[in-house]
């Protein structure tokens, strides 16, 4: 027997940095105003291994997928010339539902706080403490004036009176034998370990050897013919965000805060800010990125979107004339694992559990713990439809859209078919789900050659669209 698929909407196509284009990644990030360093190709590129990154383009918006350890996670769009964002969240919005995975959204601006939590039926938030990024006027880098800043001129006076012929210029391709002596010296005393330091250290030379491609800002502080210290950054918005900021410190003393300001100078003359990005919760660079004095932090949060069914504590019982609709129990296994593997019953139900179970058949224990674990994680609402205690079918509130809406779905086994007990069992979840629950709009939909599920949504819905195979139906009041 056939189980027919439902048709699958066109969703998202996701590409790692180089198969979308670095210089195409770089068009919307030097226009982003977010002031969070995540929102660079940089970082991007720098944390490519740790985070998957992957990016697709649409409604004239990029979108930045990653992955860390096994969840999934979208930065806040960034639109480019004339993009339209609703349109864009719109878009990963339905590639969340298609991939059946929760809405999650990290390091988003706290300026969008507002409007992402009006869109969406709830939200958790998170502060990320430990890497808000460090934010300095440019001016006051360039020029370093007052008492507050007398330990950064002390320092870099005596770093230009032991070094006064140093200069500090622009990279270019022809450096690069330069730039790999400069990297064995400075990893022959690196002191940071750890995988992290280790992996960002590597990344960040990586990104200096590419560096000529012309996608950043990038120089050196040379003396006597040899490089001994290296900064780069790009420009995104009115922010220079300086990636990296690397030097033979335990030989040029004063080295760190001259090549910081020598970058700014030569780099950030039309930008007001300089973002030093966090400190990654270590001691020594947040005591650094402070002796700066940074005029603000940039806070950042991480949001998991949550649907209606997140504030349910538990599955409810509904009474109708003649059934009783509540949750699916482990007595419940012969019955509702024969509703499971009926594929007669399920030709039209539109999942096949052999797509997910391969060569395994699952034991009606298996559905009715499938069906527990669904609600606990707040995918789905399964209720069984009861008749005089015995469950004769299935009711599915699932496809939550986290903005008021879901999809319904009823199947009975086929002995009790005939009798209008799917129509009221549609009917009791309908008006449950609008009312006390929450929900503003009932989706449905059914296969064109289903015809007694064409009569039950025809009499309880009404019909919006059709194509080819099937028949969709929504529900409001």
């Amino acid at each position: 027997m056939m189980i027919e698929a439902l048709p699958q909407k066109q969703i998202l196509s996701f590409q790692s940095p180089r198969q979308f284009g670095l210089h195409r990644l770089a068009q919307y990030y030097s226009r982003c105003t977010y002031d969070i360093c995540e929102y660079s190709v940089g970082i991007k590129l720098m944390c490519e291994v740790l985070y998957h990154y992957a990016f697709a383009e649409s409604h004239g918006c990029l979108i930045c997928r990653d992955e860390y350890e096994g969840v999934t996670y979208f930065d806040y769009p960034v639109a480019g010339e004339n993009g339209d964002i609703d349109a864009a969240l719109e878009e990963i919005e339905a590639y969340c539902l298609e991939q059946d995975i929760p809405l999650r959204f990290t390091t988003l601006p706290e300026s969008v706080l507002g409007k992402l939590s009006a869109r969406y039926d709830g939200i958790r938030l998170q502060k990320t403490y430990i890497c808000k990024d460090y934010l300095y006027r440019t001016e006051d880098v360039v020029h370093f004036e007052g008492k507050k800043y007398a330990g950064q001129r002390n320092h870099i006076r005596r770093f230009w009176r032991n070094c006064s012929n140093a200069v500090f210029r622009p990279i270019t391709p022809a450096d690069l034998p330069a730039l790999d002596r400069f990297m064995q010296r400075f990893n022959a005393h690196f002191q940071k370990f750890g995988e992290e330091a280790v992996t960002e250290n590597e990344a960040a030379f990586q990104l200096l050897r590419m560096g000529a491609e012309s996608l950043f800002c990038m120089g050196c502080m040379e003396y006597e013919g040899e490089i001994i210290g290296v900064a780069l950054g790009e420009k995104c918005g009115d922010t220079l965000v300086e990636h990296i900021e690397k030097a033979l410190s335990f030989a040029y003393e004063g080295i760190y805060p001259a090549l910081f300001q020598e970058f700014v100078r030569l780099f950030g003359a039309d930008c007001r800010f300089v973002n030093r990005e966090d400190d990654a919760a270590d001691r020594g660079l947040r005591t650094s990125k402070v002796q700066y004095h940074p005029c603000r932090m940039t806070q950042k949060y991480d949001m998991e979107v949550q649907n209606l069914l997140s504030f349910l504590p538990r599955i409810p019982v509904l009474t109708t004339e003649r059934l009783t609709l509540d949750a699916i129990r482990e007595t419940d296994a012969i019955a509702y694992g024969a509703l499971c593997l009926d594929d007669e019953r399920n030709r039209y139900w539109g999942y096949d559990y052999r797509d997910d179970m391969q060569d395994n058949t699952p034991s009606g224990q298996d559905f009715c713990r499938m069906a527990q674990e669904d609600f606990a994680a707040k995918r789905t609402l399964s209720l069984a439809v009861r008749s005089c205690g015995n469950l004769i079918g299935e009711a599915v509130l699932y496809r939550f859209d986290n903005k008021g809406g879901a999809e319904l779905g009823v199947r009975i086994l086929p002995q009790y078919a005939g009798y209008g007990y799917g129509r009221e069992a549609f009917a009791a979840v309908a008006d449950w789900a609008l009312y006390p629950l929450g929900v503003t709009r009932i989706y449905a939909k059914c296969f064109r050659e289903n015809t007694a599920s064409v009569r039950m949504l025809s009499a309880l819905m009404i019909k919006t669209d059709e194509d080819e195979r099937m028949l969709y139906f929504v529900r409001t009041v």
